[in-house]
């Protein structure tokens, strides 16, 4: 069963040493989304829409306390995976051509609380084999008006 969740996403880059010498801002996204949780992962979809236009982005985010994997499928496919102090490849698919990303987890903090998930990964990014930023994504799942959340397995 699929629970309505709010789901807040906020991601910096930083590409020189420091937030201040790059004018590195955060950027956060706020969407409704369909909670459940299956086999020890929790799952979360979102649609994504483009500004300025009509397509959109189909998002998968599975989390387990140790992985975090994103999938995107419309506009722009990829499926990322997070993984501390392991590097992961993977091609990112957009209008303007395809790109090898990689991707290495630097820490990932995940918090269970009833009512909320909260996600803290911090990663660095390469871009066909060149280092492009060093990021971070934080990502906060809340029950949607007020309704129970319950952190326990589906039963199908």
């Amino acid at each position: 069963m699929t629970r309505e969740v709010l789901l807040s996403i906020k991601g910096l880059q930083v590409i020189g040493e420091t937030k201040e010498e790059t004018g590195g801002e955060e950027i956060e996204v706020v969407a409704p989304g369909k909670y459940r949780f299956q086999s020890g992962k929790h799952f979360v979809s979102y649609e994504e829409v483009i500004e300025g236009s009509s397509e959109k982005i189909q998002n998968l985010i599975k989390i387990s306390d140790d992985i975090v994997e994103v999938t995107k499928r419309g506009f722009t496919n990829v499926h990322m995976v997070f993984e501390k102090n392991k590097r992961n490849m993977s091609y990112y698919d957009t209008p303007f051509g395809k790109f090898l990303i990689s991707i290495m987890a630097k820490n990932i903090q995940v918090t269970k609380e009833q009512g909320q998930i909260s996600t803290k990964v911090d990663y660095s990014l390469d871009i066909n084999y060149e280092h492009m930023a060093d990021c971070s994504i934080e990502i906060k799942i809340n029950a949607k008006n007020g309704r129970p959340f319950h952190l326990s397995e589906t039963v199908k």
